[in-house]
């Protein structure tokens, strides 16, 4: 049987991570174990743990790393074949891990697998299944916000896993490295999915493997922090890895993008719809363009960074555009659709 290494990274959600750490210790998979990474909570995370859950690996921190540096100290420790991640604001469905595994389990090039994570307290509603990705870097996962009637339940090729709820393969990770901590949170897994899979390894989706999401249950749905994170990481993500014709052409398919979910939202529909009032929009508005300006303060460290990964990724930037393409986002997908 194959170790797993479940990581659970924590910060200040002592009830939340205590129903998560439920749901893993009745998993039908029983080659695993637990680590916590608690990014110096106060809320009694820590102490509960080392109470309630005796056997789980607790790594303390004594400041917040955000989810990519809490997740790389939790890989560093990691001493099983597969690593799976779970958010401290998810519960997974006695299945999760063996129906990744068994998926893993199938070819030695999967690298990568996703499960379906529904939105907690809403019976039915997707939140995700795998990721697509639009031509501006922005991405979201498949199914986000549509009724499960079925439609995601076979195994399928996809771009890559929500880090939310996954499974990883080490040696990938050991071969392309771990989270890229300049991101601190958000477009983190969009990161390490595209050098996974512009590395050659494949990603696969385990419609088998639920869990339960609350989300924005970390920082908010609307947080200004979120907000930021998410959009100065867009840019970032398509720095490092999108041909150098498709990164010129970022700022018309970005604006593209803005003009549809304006529409949108005029109309009441998708994301944009749900902000209203004209401060709510300004503030908005603010908020992208602090993190745009952000974003073009690191670019500088993002090309260098591009340069050393085009050395050894093996995918081409026509493979790269066709890889995308097949796993393209349709403005009305982004722009009318509720995440």
């Amino acid at each position: 049987m194959n170790t797993v290494s479940i990581i659970v990274v924590n910060f200040n959600r002592v009830n939340l991570l205590r129903d998560c750490l439920r749901s893993l210790a009745g998993q039908s998979w029983k080659e695993a174990h637990c680590i916590v990474v608690d990014n110096g909570s106060s809320d009694g995370s820590a102490e509960m743990v080392e109470a309630e859950f005796p056997r789980t690996k607790l790594i303390k921190s004594t400041t917040n790393l955000g989810f990519c540096a809490g997740n790389n100290l939790g890989i560093a420790a990691v001493e099983g074949e597969f690593v799976a991640l779970l958010n401290n604001d998810a519960v997974a469905e006695p299945q999760w891990l063996e129906a990744m595994v068994r998926e893993m389990q199938l070819d030695p090039q999967v690298g990568m697998v996703a499960s379906k994570i529904l939105v907690a307290g809403r019976p039915g509603v997707i939140d995700k299944v795998g990721h697509g990705i639009y031509w501006d870097g922005q991405n979201r996962g498949r199914g986000s916000g549509d009724e499960d009637r079925g439609q995601f339940d076979t195994e399928r090729e996809i771009l890559w896993p929500d880090g939310c709820a996954a499974l990883y393969r080490k040696q990938m990770l050991d071969e392309i490295g771990g989270f890229d901590e300049d991101f601190f949170a958000y477009a983190d897994d969009a990161d390490l999915g595209l050098r996974g899979r512009t590395a050659g390894w494949r990603a696969r989706y385990a419609p088998d493997a639920v869990v339960h999401h609350q989300r924005g249950a970390t920082m908010g749905k609307w947080s200004p922090e979120r907000i930021r994170l998410i959009e100065r990481n867009r840019v970032w993500l398509a720095v490092k890895h999108f041909p150098l014709w498709l990164l010129l052409l970022n700022p018309v398919f970005f604006l593209m993008r803005l003009v549809a979910g304006a529409w949108a939202g005029a109309k009441g529909e998708g994301e944009a719809g749900q902000v209203k009032g004209i401060r709510a929009k300004i503030e908005l508005v603010g908020t992208l363009l602090r993190a745009d300006l952000e974003a073009l303060g690191g670019l500088g460290k993002m090309w260098s960074k591009r340069k050393q990964w085009r050395k050894r990724r093996k995918l081409n930037d026509r493979q790269v555009v066709a890889l995308l393409q097949q796993h393209q986002l349709s403005l009305s997908e982004l722009s009318k659709k509720l995440a």
